[in-house]
């Protein structure tokens, strides 16, 4: 008789998305004239960039030839998109491009990484934090310590007392926006090399910061190639959301791991689509970077209409500067997931409650920047409307 993993008996009944969209669906159900505005996943809504566009057509053609048809493409990406990244992404840091494994998005990588560890090592995970890196830790059977985050460490941590293995941070942060700033990050660099701490990083919204003090790489910081994995993504960036491409940087000073990830992904991954990654390389072009970090732009001007109204409505508001979330506290200490069917039902906006990203965002909710204008002006008249004026 086959066994099963029983881990996965205790993660939640539902992946956190998948348990808001079946109550909104629900609801939509219940009241199919409802005018919905979503502001819960992250997920862009703008179109691609042009050059992206472009790129991506000429890569069909190519493929409509004998001569340039590309069949099963390398695992561990194209040479053309990895000296793009290593030229652009980590000018000046000493990335090379046998370091760079392009991948269907940051979201796989961060969860797969596990693969290359042994489930003796002892993990550190940040409270509250994206469900990922929780739940597939907990599928493989790993013992978790929570790093609790909280206002008054700028949501960045606390350096633990105690020997962690691996350390997952994630900044700009989701879900809570906040940034890390160099001398923090620096800390944990330094502990992870006093303990033989692996940290892994994922920088998959570096494109939003804005601020020259914040550092976009972890390997900004000295020591950092001899403890650190970096995962980064085109979802947020460029709007691949549904295109899927991303990237995860794996230096060889990290004794095997580079070997091990480009050994795990030849065994597991048949790598990213041809036409997908010459739309990616395209991002790296004059045209590609100008129109994305337009897009970009147009997304941080969304965070900061949002920020303003959750602080006018004294939410106490974290991020939306140099990050497309904002994280803000429920009124009157409200339950996270009662906010949630409040703010479905009475403004018909849907959010994320904060206690779905673990127990310290009890209290809390994420809203997201990636909708159009005029829906993300348009919502936060509703919710002012709800809580301000009981509409």
């Amino acid at each position: 008789m086959y066994k099963i993993n029983d881990n996965f008996s205790a993660l939640g009944h539902r992946y956190l998305f998948s348990e808001i969209a079946t109550r909104v669906a629900a609801y939509q159900t219940a009241h199919p004239d409802a005018d919905i505005i979503r502001m819960g996943i992250g997920d862009v809504t703008r179109p691609l960039a042009p050059a992206v566009i472009e790129a991506m057509h000429k890569a069909v053609d190519d493929c409509a030839t004998m001569s340039g048809f590309h069949g099963y493409g390398p695992e561990h990406g194209y040479d053309f998109l990895r000296c793009a990244i290593v030229a652009n992404d980590y000018k000046g840091l000493g990335i090379d491009p046998s370091e760079v494994f392009i991948s269907d998005g940051a979201k796989s990588d961060t969860g797969n990484i596990g693969d290359i560890f042994s489930t003796d090592n002892i993990v550190g995970i940040p409270d509250p934090v994206y469900p990922v890196y929780m739940d597939t830790n907990i599928i493989a059977g790993r013992r978790i310590r929570m790093i609790p985050c909280t206002p008054d460490n700028g949501f960045t941590g606390e350096i633990p007392d105690e020997r962690l293995d691996i350390i997952y941070l994630c900044y700009p942060n989701n879900p809570t926006g906040a940034t890390i700033s160099r001398q923090k990050l620096k800390e944990w660099v330094d502990y992870a090399l006093e303990n033989g701490s692996i940290i892994l990083y994922d920088a998959a919204y570096e494109a939003f910061i804005r601020s020259e003090d914040i550092p976009h790489s972890i390997y900004e910081i000295e020591g950092a190639k001899e403890c650190a994995i970096e995962f980064r993504s085109f979802s947020k960036t460029a709007g691949f959301t549904g295109i899927r491409c991303g990237f995860t940087v794996v230096p060889k000073k990290l004794r095997n791991l580079n070997y091990l990830w480009e050994r795990r992904q030849s065994c597991k991954f048949n790598g990213a689509s041809y036409v997908t990654q010459k739309g990616a390389e395209a991002v790296y072009s004059a045209a590609g970077m100008k129109q994305t970090r337009d897009t970009v732009d147009y997304y941080l001007g969304n965070a900061r209409i949002i920020r303003e109204t959750m602080s006018k409505l004294g939410l106490n508001p974290v991020g939306g500067d140099n990050s497309p979330y904002v994280w803000a506290e429920t009124p009157g200490g409200m339950d996270s997931w009662d906010f949630l069917d409040m703010c479905l039902e009475k403004a018909n906006v849907v959010l994320t409650p904060g206690s779905g990203f673990g127990s310290l965002g009890s209290g809390y909710f994420r809203v997201s920047a990636f909708g159009d204008r005029s829906r993300t002006l348009d919502a936060m008249v509703r919710m002012e409307n709800m809580i301000v004026k009981g509409i």
